[in-house]
């Protein structure tokens, strides 16, 4: 986790990159930390448990994109600001 913090950081401090391979590899890393987190630390695994981690963590993956989703595009649509 720490070594996927450190990357994009010395990636983007030291200018290594163009625009969009820095990019990239911010959403490459992110998600990979992302994975990372729920295996390792919020014990995401498969099991005979019962499933309400995996459901809720659905729901707010869901709630999480269709707030962003619907922030970039309230922001790419917006004619007061142009």
């Amino acid at each position: 986790s720490i070594v996927l913090t450190i990357v994009p950081l010395v990636i983007v401090m030291n200018d290594m990159m163009d625009r969009l391979g820095t990019l990239i590899v911010i959403f490459v890393t992110a998600e990979l930390q992302f994975v990372v987190q729920l295996y390792f630390f919020m014990h995401i695994r498969d099991g005979q448990g019962p499933r309400w981690n995996v459901m809720t963590l659905i729901l707010g993956v869901t709630i999480l994109l269709t707030v962003v989703g619907g922030s970039i595009w309230i922001m790419g649509n917006n004619t007061v600001a142009h």
